[in-house]
């Protein structure tokens, strides 16, 4: 049984627990699907109360270090770099670095709208409805509402077509734990999200790369690899793809589908960044193998825990069977915001603001990195560049970015970096961040 060696410092116990199975998973003590001791035994070996390592256990889970499975124990996750992703800084660090890793959106410092909503919260007596949970009514109405968030992406959907989830990540997970067994191989592009390869590692599904350009994965290496593996699912992000910020023509999105309707493969689009731009979803092209995963958080609001499943009834009986597990977290608040706002503009303003401030601090990263960025690319929260130092380069400049092996679904040398713009609290800061790492290519 791993029992950590803990030193005397000042922070609270359950911290210096998580920060000793942080240092673990770096050094290799404790590998990817590693079981951590019951939380009661090892509150034992460390004389300490049983609610104390629970609580380290829930922050390491947190942090995405850890992930428990009921009946089955604590598992560590797919890695110690791909959790310094969700890692608290202490305010030293802070205070030194630019830190440019976390995909988030941009924050409009007014906020404005946001006090509206509180208001309109108080106002309307929506308030009283933290007291109650979600009813059939409020269910339906984020379906219509959904229905007519998803019209903006060329999507003319049917309510029976679309389930409520809590943000694209939860949505990523239920579709995942439902149509997947463990064991069962799916693919991913080459270089795939965090959360994509933390869903997978938690659900036991070994991941295989597809070879990829600049407009995401190749079709024929996508069929190569449906035939050499005999996946049945794929989970792609054909739209601003992260960490490259891809983008499918519509040519190679047609050509996924019928490969995928040719081998019957089912493939779960995340399709969070697709509304920052005009390109059609690649579900248009096969909605019934495909399902789409979307939410408000990268274009309208990451607070607003809201998202939709849009897939065919027949698989979305598959999902949820129950119409329960997949919305089981959603706020009555938030959902009552979320709803108010695309009926009444709202959300189509934020989208906007967001889709200008991206292009405004992509357009700065052309001006300042331009050599390092593919001249193809579009304007995306994220960009993907190689750098002769890599993020071992950038740390000495004082900013944090996300080295490439953090997104290889295969170990990969590559000395490209995601540098997540919209992570700057501002364009002033950002271009500070730029500038820094600009050096690096032009001392």
């Amino acid at each position: 049984m791993w029992i950590p060696t803990l030193t005397d410092t000042d922070q609270p116990r359950y911290l210096a627990l998580v920060d000793a199975i942080t240092r673990a998973i770096a050094c290799g003590e404790l590998q990817p699907g590693a079981r951590l001791p019951p939380q009661r035994r090892l509150a034992w070996a460390l004389g300490w109360n049983p609610s104390t390592t629970m609580q380290a256990y829930r922050e390491a889970a947190r942090r995405h270090l850890v992930a428990g499975e009921v009946g089955r124990g604590t598992y560590v996750l797919a890695g110690s770099q791909e959790a310094t992703l969700f890692r608290l800084q202490h305010a030293d660090e802070q205070a030194s670095r630019i830190d440019l890793r976390t995909n988030v959106p941009a924050i409009d410092h007014l906020g404005e709208q946001d006090a509206q909503a509180l208001s309109w919260l108080l106002e309307s007596r929506q308030a009283i409805r933290m007291q109650g949970y979600l009813s059939a009514a409020d269910l339906l109405q984020a379906r219509v509402q959904g229905a007519a968030w998803l019209k903006g992406r060329g999507l003319d959907v049917s309510v029976e077509q679309i389930m409520l989830c809590t943000g694209a990540q939860q949505g990523l997970f239920t579709v995942l734990l439902s149509l997947c067994q463990a064991g069962d191989t799916v693919l991913v592009e080459a270089f795939t999200a965090p959360g994509i390869k933390a869903a997978c590692a938690q659900l036991r599904l070994p991941m295989q790369g597809v070879a990829m350009d600049d407009e995401g994965i190749l079709a024929q290496d996508f069929e190569r690899m449906i035939r050499a593996t005999g996946a049945r699912v794929a989970v792609l992000t054909p739209t601003l793809q992260n960490p490259t910020a891809a983008v499918m023509s519509v040519e190679r999105k047609q050509a996924i589908a019928r490969i995928a309707r040719h081998h019957g493969v089912q493939v779960i689009e995340d399709d969070v960044y697709g509304a920052l731009t005009a390109s059609p979803p690649l579900h248009r092209y096969m909605p019934e193998l495909g399902v789409l995963i979307t939410s408000l958080s990268k274009t309208v609001a990451a607070g607003v825990r809201l998202g939709w499943i849009v897939a065919s009834p027949s698989v979305l009986a598959r999902i949820d069977p129950y119409a329960q597990s997949a919305h089981w977290g959603v706020s009555p608040l938030c959902l009552a915001i979320a709803c108010q706002w695309i009926s009444d503009g709202t959300a189509q303003a934020r989208l906007q603001w967001q889709t200008a401030e991206v292009t405004r601090r992509w357009r700065l990263a052309r001006k300042l990195l331009g050599p390092a960025m593919d001249p193809a690319d579009a304007p995306s929260p994220h960009i993907w560049v190689t750098l002769a130092g890599g993020a071992e380069g950038c740390r000495a400049v004082g900013v944090e970015v996300v080295p490439a092996d953090v997104f290889a679904v295969k170990s990969t040398p590559s000395h490209a970096v995601r540098i997540s713009l919209t992570a700057a609290a501002s364009a002033q800061v950002l271009k500070v961040a730029l500038q820094r790492i600009a050096c690096l290519q032009h001392p």
